[in-house]
């Protein structure tokens, strides 16, 4: 007959385990994904240790008791493994399935030696053990070495990492350097404003390999696959919603940072009038020479003059500090750039250096 007092917890055990699971990859919970995934596995495989060895303790039990406990087991499988593969999106479906075969296999084999063959048990046990150790150390020390395919979907095709470069104003993320030690800071921003259709650019200032994976679905809504060092990834947002993001390195899942996608700020103009490459009194070289805009706002500089200017960040006396420079603007052309960042940008003209202006953003 079946051992009822190991199957009672077996099945506790197993539907918790089931239910964490399932709100895991439904995206019901996303702190799941940061860390429950695994406590709700290790609940379920518990469960079925459990549970496999109440079944078998005693031999095979053929009572109308045990058939419905069997019925039941078999019926929420199929109730979760049906829910997996029809209703779940999620692009680890399978390999869900293949880790969960990987572990209950050896742990029925396990109870049933412990039933019949205790003898064996030990050395059986200790071989699964160092299997199973080796596996995790193997997927891990894989991990800090980025093969290309590592826990990645295929790789994203060059002509399309073009397009993404191309769409719409650039929004800069840095993955910091050392951000792969846990506590360190990681993305900057750590949250993100980004006006729909701009496309953002992640550069990687780090050593070592990471990615851009948004949580909540594992990779389904954006995937950067192994970004190298020195490496960049671009998302267009305009494939987005207007929503929160949350995303994360899969090698490194204590880095996350948020991506607010927001409704698109118009640009803010400033001319260049007629005759700024003049210094007398009373000219205005540009107008306006102070503008406040919020972050994400993208300046648009028009030359209206007939001779040639830039639009350089920095100031006469100390030059140009890097964060912006438009090079030559001719007569009747135009530059534009994004200010992702809050703080106060001054900037000049380098051919008529007296020609100053400023941008505060808010």
């Amino acid at each position: 007959m079946s051992n009822w007092d190991l199957m009672m917890p077996g099945m506790g055990l197993t539907a918790i385990g089931l239910a964490g699971v399932t709100i895991s990859y439904a995206g019901i919970a996303h702190t799941f994904v940061d860390g429950m995934h695994a406590l709700t596995g290790l609940t379920m495989f518990v469960g079925l240790i459990f549970l496999s060895a109440g079944i078998l303790d005693g031999g095979i039990s053929t009572s109308n008791r045990a058939k419905a406990t069997t019925l039941v087991i078999i019926s929420i499988a199929l109730g979760f493994g049906t829910f997996a593969l029809t209703m779940n999106s999620s692009n680890y479906t399978i390999t869900l399935a293949g880790l969960l075969m990987a572990i209950v296999f050896p742990s029925i084999i396990i109870a049933y030696l412990a039933m019949k063959m205790p003898q064996y048990v030990k050395p059986v046990g200790v071989i699964v053990a160092l299997a199973s150790a080796t596996g995790i150390i193997m997927w891990f020390a894989f991990g800090l070495v980025s093969p290309d395919t590592y826990m990645i979907n295929e790789p994203i095709v060059e002509e399309e990492k073009k397009e993404m470069q191309l769409a719409g104003p650039i929004f800069t993320i840095t993955i910091l350097e050392n951000s792969s030690i846990q506590g360190n800071l990681d993305y900057e921003p750590d949250v993100a404003h980004v006006p729909k259709g701009h496309t953002i650019k992640w550069t990687n200032a780090d050593t070592v390999a990471h990615t851009v994976t948004s949580s909540v679905d594992f990779g389904d809504t954006f995937n950067s696959n192994m970004i190298n060092a020195g490496e960049e990834f671009t998302l267009d947002t305009s494939k987005l919603t207007l929503n929160e993001y949350e995303y994360m390195c899969v090698v490194h899942p204590w880095m996350t940072a948020t991506l607010i996608i927001e409704e698109p700020k118009e640009d803010v103009k400033v001319t260049i009038p007629q005759g700024a490459g003049t210094q007398q009194i009373g000219q205005i070289y540009f107008d306006p020479e102070v503008i406040q805009i919020p972050v994400g706002t993208t300046v648009v500089w028009e030359n209206t003059d007939d001779a040639m200017h830039t639009v350089t960040s920095g100031n006469s006396q100390e030059g140009a500090n890097g964060s912006f420079d438009s090079e030559m603007i001719a007569a009747g052309d135009s530059f534009k750039f994004t200010f992702n960042a809050p703080g106060k940008e001054d900037y000049f003209c380098m051919v008529h250096p007296w020609m100053t202006g400023s941008v505060e953003i808010q």
